[in-house]
């Protein structure tokens, strides 16, 4: 006796598929054309967003290694037996003997950047898909050597960068900062008024410009710079809900925020917010927090250090909560799921400090033999559907190696 057909509705079936992890989803697109549907924008935004409620976050630790000092990025499990354990190191041969910076996340998606050159692509780590961004738009200045003229070129660099997402053109754009570094000429006679000139004489002059990529039309294009430029990197995203955010100053060293709004293409500040107390021996920076824009203030006392995390709503500064002094640790990385704080101690190691238990925990993770250990960086995303239009992971750009596993050495 055959048994009857059993037909689901197709917006369960919708509702089902967009819980499962991208891995499972990928795969059935050999099952039949009509599940192929996961594919279509709104699926992939429900998908997208399933994740972003769950707060199903994977995390990714830039590092560089010991011997060969190339960048690679290891991905930390989030399986509650491995939870943050080391799951697999992805080596990036498309950046070999450069140090690429890494921007987002946005919907998933990742942006790495190579300062010395403009090379420069977008990844989304979930599907493996991987696009190569056009060369700069900006005409760079010739090299001029001492002999020939008051300044002379002396390097470009590409830096600050973020990616978002225009929800006004549906398009992912990525704004970054061309700086142009100028030394003046020892072969130039001059004459100096005081001390305090001839040092200024010394030290290196900067131009900058800033270009902006368009995915939809795979172009960079300049526009016009702000008063104010980046001055410090900072912790893990810089984007949020359309605007991008960097760290910047007054001439008088005075802390500001600046903002692009992706929609509108226009810049703007914002006040740090005010530090109050005795603490002389503070720094602070800007990262994400459960969505919104912050800022950590990183207080020294003694061996120890407390944490002050302020949260903004339409520009208002409102403390978050604060964290008593931790011995032991030099600096934040950023934080993971259920707004646990992960920070590199004074041997170097990372480490993580539980919110709800107020608990230090050290964890598995060998960064001992790392170069460059002060770099190591944290990123955070969210696993999406999102298409770039790229192409498919290959050797020549990603190499993923699973931890512990010597048959596939970088």
């Amino acid at each position: 006796m055959q048994m009857a057909r059993i037909e689901l509705p197709e917006a369960l079936v919708m509702e089902i598929l967009s819980k499962l992890p991208v891995k499972s989803l990928i795969r059935f697109n050999c099952v039949c054309k009509y599940w192929c549907s996961f594919q279509i924008p709104h699926f992939i935004f429900k998908h997208y967003h399933n994740n972003l409620e769950n707060n199903n976050l994977n995390l990714l630790l830039r590092r560089h290694d010991g011997n060969t000092f190339q960048p690679y990025l290891s991905q930390l499990s989030n399986q509650k037996d491995q939870k943050n354990l080391v799951k697999q190191n992805i080596h990036l041969p498309f950046f070999k003997n450069a140090i690429p910076s890494v921007y987002g996340a946005c919907h998933g998606l990742l942006c790495l950047q190579e300062p010395s050159t403009d090379k420069a692509a977008l990844w989304n780590p979930s599907t493996r898909e991987f696009k190569i961004l056009p060369p700069s738009s900006i005409q760079r200045p010739p090299y001029l050597s001492p002999m020939e003229g008051n300044l002379a070129l002396y390097g470009v660099s590409f830096d600050h960068a973020a990616l978002g997402f225009d929800s006004k053109t549906n398009d992912y754009k990525v704004i970054r900062f061309v700086s142009f570094i100028y030394y003046h000429s020892p072969f130039v006679t001059r004459t100096f008024v005081n001390i305090e000139e001839e040092q200024r004489y010394a030290y290196p002059h900067y131009e900058f410009q800033v270009e902006l990529y368009s995915s939809r039309s795979d172009s960079w294009k300049e526009i016009p710079c702000p008063l104010y430029t980046p001055t410090d990197l900072i912790l893990g995203n810089n984007y949020v809900d359309g605007i991008c955010y960097w760290k910047t100053m007054t001439e008088a060293y005075l802390g500001l925020i600046l903002l692009f709004d992706l929609a509108n293409q226009k810049f703007s500040i914002l006040p740090f917010p005010e530090i109050t107390g005795s603490c002389l021996h503070y720094y602070d920076n800007i990262l994400m927090f459960n969505g919104s824009l912050s800022v950590i203030v990183c207080l020294l006392e003694g061996t120890g250090m407390s944490f002050d995390l302020w949260v903004t709503s339409e520009g208002v500064w409102t403390k978050q909560f604060s964290i008593e002094s931790i011995s032991g640790v030099l600096h934040p990385l950023g934080f993971g799921k259920n707004g646990e704080l992960f920070l590199r101690d004074t041997n170097n190691e990372i480490v993580l400090f539980d919110l709800s238990t107020q608990e230090l925990k050290e964890l598995e993770i060998n960064t001992y033999l790392d170069h460059f250990q002060e770099s190591i960086s944290l990123h955070a995303y969210v696993e999406s559907l999102v298409r770039i239009n790229g192409i498919q992971e290959c050797e020549k750009h990603i190499i993923r190696q699973l931890a512990g596993d010597a048959s596939n050495k970088y």
